[in-house]
């Protein structure tokens, strides 16, 4: 087994603060090993950082990332880990969807709104300068 990394270490490796590492470690999501006052993460606590990174990062909660964590040690070679991620990461694809679609829409509008502005401004004859 490789050596476990310190905060710093962590914090170079999987580009988060010493903050972020304590946060999630307050919240029960990571579980360094304690030598005084320094905190050794093992590669399970690295494994769990590169899960709550991802998962963050496609818009789970963090209760949502506990709660798939927390189904590893179930003891069924992570099968019911496996189908919740699944069934949520379909959901949250669903959502991610729907605010794409939506998105695009605003985006539609917006951009009929502006050129609608921009007649109305040379009709009334007015200066334009862009914003830089």
């Amino acid at each position: 087994m490789s050596d476990p990394l310190t905060i710093r270490d962590m914090c170079v490796e999987y580009g988060v603060t010493a903050r972020t590492l304590r946060f999630y470690e307050a919240k029960e999501l990571l579980f360094p090993i304690r030598d005084g006052q320094r905190r050794l993460f093992t590669k399970r606590d690295q494994a769990r950082l590169k899960l709550i990174i991802k998962g963050k990062r496609f818009g789970f909660s963090l209760e949502e990332i506990r709660q798939l964590l927390d189904l590893y040690d179930m003891g069924d070679q992570q099968q019911t880990q496996l189908v919740k991620t699944y069934e949520l990461a379909k959901e949250r694809l669903k959502q991610l969807e729907s605010q794409h679609y939506e998105l695009g829409e605003t985006i539609k509008e917006l951009k009929e709104q502006l050129v609608l502005g921009k007649e109305l401004m040379v009709q009334a004859k007015l200066s334009y300068e862009p914003a830089e």
